[in-house]
């Protein structure tokens, strides 16, 4: 059996614990983000039943993204000292218990807590990433990462697609939307609840066991070294990553309200189209993780950077478009556009993350994520302002996403290969 990290990614295969791992934890991410979104596409219903204001929806998109900055803090440090594979059950056990309890929200308040409970799912991504970093070689790992990553947000269209249709179903089966909204978010309940025993049973921490198998645990693992939150690279990443990751969240929360607001859609074609978005994922963070590779293979770290710059740059110019869309065509190729771009910088960023610091890539990628839900925190004050319409919203990102890029353009990373470290990133005065 090999124990050593794949330096291949065979996607169609699941022998050995390095491909079945990568199955099941983009899985286990699709899954967390199914339930984690599952309630966006079901806002148009959710706002008449409980009589929710603009004002109180936006603090609803805040609450479901700000409770996994912290999340994703502490799941990273728990990858490296539990281990991702018991990290990973755990998460998914805690957190099924809003996904299934949230039908008992009968007001504005009980429904924001249970928003923010849901929102703690969010850190599977870090697992994701995290886990998928043990599994492959240096030179292979962001398009690994990326490719987790990508499938896993994939969740984020196919929630948007799919939850209109089981509350249709359920509407149709003689329930009231009242109830039918409540009982869709069984579905993912029981989803995570699968996705745990199959992550129990079919996984490893490594190639070569689980921690305690090969005494990963205790000792020198159990001392964290926070000297990285003094490094550059660290929290220029964070903030790349709050311009895509934090858009992408916040798009997945306010895409259908959007369109049936905007183009007068029924919310199961809003939820359509708002899907559409999010299967972006298939193949466009995929994209950005293979890219960056090769760039990597070739420039160093200093062509990652400027990879990771140009997609931001370009995801901007989308969102400016998308902004002045006039009609649903318009809005809708803009956004193919946009999201393109966003989804790319979404792997390029992780491409390279796990070159940061290599003996805390659990605590790095999880400032990282964190930093994308950060920026996803953020925005939700926008599309919470009652002076702000949605369309300046999105106007107003795509100019903080170009001011960004232009940040990342200016971080200097050293020339060479990609096992190479990066040196301290700094802006050029």
């Amino acid at each position: 059996m090999n124990q050593q990290p794949l330096d291949k990614l065979k996607i169609f295969s699941l022998s050995g614990i390095q491909m079945k791992t990568f199955h099941i934890t983009w899985l286990m991410f699709f899954v967390c983000f199914f339930g984690w979104f599952g309630l966006a596409p079901l806002m148009p219903t959710i706002r008449a039943d409980l009589g929710l204001t603009k004002p109180q929806i936006g603090n609803i998109i805040i609450a479901s993204v700000s409770s996994t900055i912290i999340a994703r803090l502490v799941i990273g440090r728990l990858c490296d000292t539990w281990g991702p594979r018991i990290t990973a059950v755990r998460l998914l056990l805690v957190g099924s218990i809003p996904v299934f309890l949230v039908g008992l929200a009968h007001d504005y308040t009980t429904f924001l807590l249970f928003r923010l409970a849901i929102g703690v799912i969010g850190a599977s991504f870090v697992i994701t990433q995290f886990h998928t970093s043990m599994m492959f070689a240096a030179k292979i790992k962001g398009t690994a990462n990326a490719v987790t990553g990508g499938w896993g947000n994939l969740g984020g269209g196919v929630t948007n697609m799919v939850m209109p249709l089981i509350f249709a179903a359920i509407v149709g089966f003689g329930y009231t939307p009242h109830s039918a909204w409540r009982l869709s978010m069984i579905v993912p309940g029981i989803m995570m609840l699968i996705i745990a025993f199959l992550y129990y049973r079919f996984t490893k921490d490594t190639p070569a066991g689980n921690y305690k198998e090969i005494g990963r645990t205790g000792g020198a693992k159990s001392k964290t070294d926070w000297s990285i939150l003094g490094d550059w690279r660290v929290w220029a990443l964070a903030l790349a990553y709050a311009m895509c990751f934090g858009m992408e969240i916040t798009f997945d929360n306010v895409a259908s309200l959007h369109f049936v607001d905007t183009f007068k859609l029924e919310q199961s074609s809003a939820g359509f189209w708002a899907g559409i978005f999010g299967f972006m994922n298939i193949f466009a963070r995929a994209l950005g993780g293979i890219v960056s590779d090769k760039i990597g293979n070739k420039y160093g770290m200093r062509g990652k950077g400027l990879l990771l710059g140009s997609v931001l740059m370009l995801e901007g110019l989308g969102l400016l478009v998308f902004a002045q869309a006039g009609t649903l065509v318009l809005a809708i190729a803009s956004m193919l556009l946009f999201a393109l771009f966003l989804k790319m910088a979404n792997g390029a960023t992780y491409g390279i993350v796990p070159f940061i610091n290599e003996k805390n890539v659990g605590l790095v990628a999880g400032i990282v994520g964190a930093g994308g839900n950060l920026g996803g925190m953020a925005f939700g004050f926008l599309f919470k302002s009652e002076s702000i319409t949605y369309i300046e919203a999105f106007r107003y990102i795509g100019i903080i996403v170009i001011v960004v890029s232009v940040i990342i353009f200016i971080s200097r990373f050293r020339k060479g290969e990609v096992k190479e470290e990066l040196e301290p990133a700094v802006v050029a005065a």
